[in-house]
C-alpha cells in the first residue's frame, strides 16, 4: 500500500461562490441564497493511457482509505435543485462550526464500487439504485437532493476522472462514497439552509480482516442498532457511530463483527453493523424484513432475486434468533462486504457452527453476482451500468 502526502489549497471561498451569501441587514444575520448554481470549482479533464494504474501494490490490498485523484462536488440552497457539479484534487473542504452536519448529523452516505473488466472497460452495479436510496434517505432527514441522473452521471465522472486507481480484474474494486451534507450554518435545531453532493474513491478488496474466510459473529443483546419508528431503514451518518462500541468489544473478544436483534423484543435477528443477514436451510433462504429498522441493502435486493432464479425459496419475514440454532448455513450481504459467509455466531455463550466453502448457497450466490458485476457473467437484467 503506498502513502502520498499533497498539499491541496482551500476549497472554503470555492464553496462560498455556490450562491449562498450572509446577509448583514439584521443583527442575528439571515443566511440567504440567491441562485441555484454548481459551485465553480477548478475544471479538470484528466487523461491517462487505458493501460495505466496507479502505484499500488494491489495483491496487498485491503479495506482501507487510500486517496485517488479526484472528487466530484457541488452545492445548493435549501428549496432549489443541485446544479452540476466539477471535479475537484481530493482534499480538505471546510465547514462552518454550525454545519448542519457537524451540529446535529444531517447527513447521508452512500457505497458502491466500479470494476474493471478484462478487456479494461469499467462498470458500475445498479448505481440507479443508490441514487433512489439517497433521495428516500435526504425526504427522511429533510434535505434537497440530487436526481438520478444527475447521481449516476457524478458517480461516471468520478469513476472516470480516477480509472488509473480502478483495480486490475480480480484485485478488487474502486469503492465509491456519495455523500450528502447539510453543511449551511445553524444553532436552532432546524434543517440546514444548504446543501452539498460530493463522492471520493478509494480502492478496496475485502472488508473483513478475515479476508474470503468464514465470519464469527457475536449476537448483541445489550446494545440497540436501530429503533422502531427511528431511520435504521436511512443511510444517515447518526446511525453508524453508536454501534462503534458493540462492535470494538466483540473485536476484542476475538468476534469479527456484531448481530443485532430487535430492539423491541430482543428476540428477532435485523442486521449486522454494517451489512444485512440470511440464513438458510435446506432449498429455503430467509433474512429479516426491511420494516423500517433495517436498511435495505442493494445486494441484499440483488442476492434475494438471484437466489430465486436459482429455484430457492425466499422468505423476507421476521426471523427469530432461535433459527441460529437449526440453520444450515448464515452469510452476509453488502456492497463493501459483497456475500460473506459466516462460520460462527455466539449467542448467550452457545457458539453455533455452519457450513462454508464450496458447494454451499453463500459460494452459489456469490460466484454469480461477483461474475455478473465484473462482467464475466452476462447481465440479463439490466443492472450494469457502463462507464464511458
Amino acid at each position: 500500500m503506498i502513502q502520498r502526502t499533497v498539499s491541496f489549497p482551500s476549497l472554503r471561498k470555492l464553496l462560498l461562490r455556490a450562491g449562498c451569501s450572509k446577509s448583514a441587514s439584521s443583527k442575528i444575520g439571515t443566511y440567504n441564497c440567491f441562485a441555484s448554481q454548481s459551485s465553480p470549482l477548478p475544471s479538470h479533464n484528466p487523461s491517462y493511457r487505458d493501460d495505466e494504474y496507479a502505484d499500488v501494490d494491489w495483491d496487498s490490498l485491503g479495506f482501507g482509505l487510500m486517496p485517488t485523484d479526484y472528487m466530484y462536488i457541488t452545492k445548493c440552497c435549501e428549496g432549489q435543485n443541485f446544479g452540476q457539479g466539477q471535479l475537484s484534487r481530493y482534499g480538505n473542504i471546510e465547514l462552518s462550526p454550525s454545519a448542519g452536519v457537524l451540529n446535529y448529523g444531517q447527513g447521508l452516505f452512500e457505497g458502491t464500487k466500479a470494476y474493471r473488466k478484462e478487456n479494461g472497460g469499467l462498470l458500475l452495479f445498479r448505481p440507479e439504485e443508490n441514487a433512489i436510496r439517497m433521495k428516500t434517505g435526504a425526504q427522511r432527514m429533510c434535505m434537497a437532493s440530487p436526481s438520478i441522473d444527475h447521481f449516476v452521471d457524478a458517480l461516471k465522472q468520478t469513476v472516470l476522472a480516477n480509472k488509473r486507481w480502478v483495480p486490475p480484474p480480480g484485485k478488487g474494486s474502486l469503492y465509491l462514497r456519495p455523500l450528502l451534507l447539510g453543511t449551511g450554518p445553524v444553532l436552532g435545531l432546524a434543517p440546514a439552509p444548504e446543501y452539498t453532493f460530493l463522492i471520493f474513491a478509494s480502492p478496496v478488496r475485502n472488508y473483513f480482516k478475515e479476508g474470503s474466510a468464514p465470519l464469527n459473529l457475536y449476537v448483541e443483546e445489550n446494545f440497540d442498532r436501530a429503533s422502531s419508528r427511528g431511520t435504521g431503514n436511512v443511510k444517515t451518518i447518526s446511525n453508524y457511530a453508536p454501534v462503534l462500541m458493540a462492535q470494538i468489544q466483540a473485536k476484542k473478544r476475538g468476534f469479527s463483527d456484531v448481530l443485532y436483534l430487535d430492539s423491541d423484543t430482543k428476540k428477532n435477528l435485523e442486521e449486522v453493523s454494517s451489512c444485512n443477514i440470511f440464513i438458510a436451510k435446506g432449498k429455503c433462504i430467509s433474512t429479516p424484513a426491511t420494516n423500517g429498522t433495517i436498511l435495505s441493502g442493494i445486494t441484499r435486493k440483488s442476492v434475494i432475486e438471484i437466489a430465486r432464479d436459482h429455484g430457492y425459496q425466499v422468505e423476507e419475514r421476521a426471523v427469530a434468533v432461535d433459527e441460529l440454532i437449526e440453520a444450515d448455513e448464515v452469510f452476509c450481504t453488502g456492497t463493501a462486504v459483497g456475500v460473506a459467509p459466516v462460520g460462527s455466531i455466539t449467542y448467550q455463550d452457545k457458539r453455533m457452527e455452519y457450513i462454508t466453502g464450496s458447494g454451499t448457497i453463500c459460494q452459489e450466490l456469490n460466484n454469480t453476482i461477483s461474475g455478473i458485476q465484473t462482467g464475466t457473467i452476462e447481465d440479463k437484467k439490466g443492472w450494469i451500468v457502463e462507464v464511458d
